[in-house]
């Protein structure tokens, strides 16, 4: 069992199973969702951040996130109290036991939404409120009972929507799509070259290759260049400080994003964004 514990943060990690205990708002570092998830809020709510815009789930909600997705994340606890939840993430191989054993059928290509609501399943409510004794009690959480949590979550899912055998039990890798259209879309999200070559149907040669092709640059002056114009364009709008902008954008902290602004725009974000008044 691996802890994490910032202060006001703690996360217990047990294999693939996620147990969140924060006191304070928490914007999450991970962007890139490598696996299918699902997740229960005991307490607080989560705001999530993809392509789509933004959604806010409270206490009680259920969803499944599916896998190679971009998506940002801020944990909010409710007033006085703490934000709680837990999470389990579907490794390609915990699948391939299950397929390997159930009688799965024949799939076909997904095509609903990257996040599904479990919302009013009682059965999953009831697997999730098996799982807090586990953290809540410091007890012991071996292996096997998270292989067989994992087993159980799975059955779950496939009960509370047939259909979502096409999701979990999709093992064929992203296929190679518009470069272009999707940076573009997706330039905002912090995550590394690997990742962006991945969910892009690429090699990291392939995707480095095709973007210089389509950008004439490389792809780390491309973000650098991207995620400044946006930055700018943010800060000209009202109420919007440095503070809000530099991880909306994609950078890791405010020195730096404060320095490549001024290289490239002769004024630091707070200069501009004073002079809008």
């Amino acid at each position: 069992m691996d802890r994490l514990n910032n202060t006001a943060v703690i996360e217990e990690l047990v294999g693939n199973v996620l147990y969140s205990c924060i006191q304070t708002k928490k914007r999450d570092n991970e962007q890139f969702n490598a696996e299918h998830a699902m997740g229960y809020i005991i307490s607080g709510s989560v705001q999530f951040y993809t392509t789509h815009g933004m959604s806010s789930h409270g206490e009680g909600s259920m969803g499944l996130v599916r896998n190679n997705m971009l998506i940002k994340t801020t944990k909010m606890p409710p007033p006085g109290g703490q934000f709680k939840s837990i999470s389990l993430r579907f490794s390609k191989e915990a699948l391939q036991r299950y397929a390997a054993t159930h009688p799965i059928g024949k799939t076909q290509p997904y095509e609903g939404p990257g996040m599904h609501a479990l919302d009013g399943d009682p059965f999953i409510k009831g697997f999730f409120d098996s799982l807090i004794p586990y953290f809540e009690s410091k007890r012991s959480f071996s292996e096997s009972i998270v292989e067989i949590k994992t087993q159980e979550a799975i059955e779950l899912l496939l009960q509370h929507d047939p259909q979502l055998r096409n999701l979990l039990f999709d093992f064929t890798e992203p296929y190679k799509i518009d470069l272009k259209e999707y940076m573009e879309r997706h330039f905002m999200f912090n995550v590394s070259m690997t990742h962006f070559a991945k969910v892009t149907g690429r090699s990291l040669a392939t995707f480095k290759r095709d973007f210089e092709k389509t950008f004439s640059t490389s792809p780390g002056k491309w973000l650098q260049h991207r995620r400044l114009q946006e930055a700018y364009r943010l800060l000209q709008m009202e109420g919007v400080t440095p503070s809000d902008v530099y991880l909306d954008v994609g950078f890791e902290n405010i020195s730096h994003f404060n320095f490549a602004f001024k290289k490239a725009f002769g004024q630091t974000p707070g200069a501009l964004a004073k002079s809008r008044v």
